[in-house]
């Protein structure tokens, strides 16, 4: 039987990218699935693509929770995966000394304020039932400090703390709503595209981008939604406030070995 068989997912930021890997596994364990973006055009291609179910969502906009809220009111799965790194529409500063605060505020509005409210959400949707799973995509850069991207370290950290409060809150009201943190490094999205160009040293590029990381390869959104799939499923019931990183092994420590 599919691992995800009767259940409704609801992924955001799910146009493209790890959202849309993580849409399309859930589908392909039986789920029924929203796929949520605030790109309408790109969502609905991708929601045909897989054969789920759109609706339009900016994350940002309380509003727009509560439209879904009236639209998919129950709900047994919440990933809530939409956010940016600040850098979309070309180089602007993101460290600590020349960060612009409008800038700032714009990360973590997104990455922040969104993942609060599908939290919130979340719980709204599941509390009558009394069960369920959310999945907060944090980032490697949740548990590190990342100097020219502070902002976005700085989201991706109070995404990994939110996560542990509401797991915690859950648990104490006796719901058996569990609520997990993701924490990919780099994985190969739409979002590296610039970095590596089509010539012939993309090859050179992307080595020279994971070089540090001792599997010296990117990971693949499919990667993160295998175990995207484990926390929705009934097989990770005991797994709440839980941190889950898929890195390469880079946070394990150094993998050279001594002189």
């Amino acid at each position: 039987m599919p691992r995800l068989n009767d259940k409704t997912c609801v992924v955001t930021g799910a146009a493209r990218g790890i959202g849309r890997a993580i849409a399309a596994a859930f589908h392909a364990e039986g789920a029924a699935v929203v796929l949520t973006d605030k790109d309408i055009e790109m969502g609905r291609a991708a929601a045909d693509a897989i054969g789920c179910r759109f609706e339009p969502l900016d994350v940002r906009e309380e509003a727009d929770w509560t439209r879904l809220a009236d639209h998919v009111p129950r709900t047994d799965v919440v990933v809530n995966n939409a956010g940016i790194t600040g850098f979309e529409d070309g180089p602007v500063a993101h460290d600590p000394e020349h960060a612009d605060l409008e800038d700032w505020r714009a990360v973590h509005r997104v990455n922040l304020d969104g993942t609060f409210l599908g939290c919130r959400y979340a719980m709204g949707a599941m509390k009558a039932r009394g069960t369920g799973s959310i999945i907060n995509i944090s980032s490697r850069s949740g548990l590190v400090g990342i100097p020219m991207a502070a902002a976005y370290a700085s989201s991706k950290a109070a995404v990994r703390n939110h996560s542990k409060s509401v797991a915690l809150y859950c648990a104490q009201r006796g719901w058996k709503i569990r609520c997990n943190s993701i924490h990919p490094a780099a994985i190969l999205t739409p979002i590296w595209e610039p970095m590596l160009g089509t010539g012939p040293d993309r090859e050179t590029r992307m080595e020279a981008l994971v070089a540090d990381t001792p599997l010296k390869r990117f990971g693949l959104p499919e990667e993160v939604a295998a175990i995207a799939v484990l926390l929705a499923s009934d097989e990770a019931t005991y797994i709440t406030g839980a941190e889950l990183s898929i890195d390469g092994g880079l946070l394990a420590g150094s993998a050279a070995t001594p002189g």
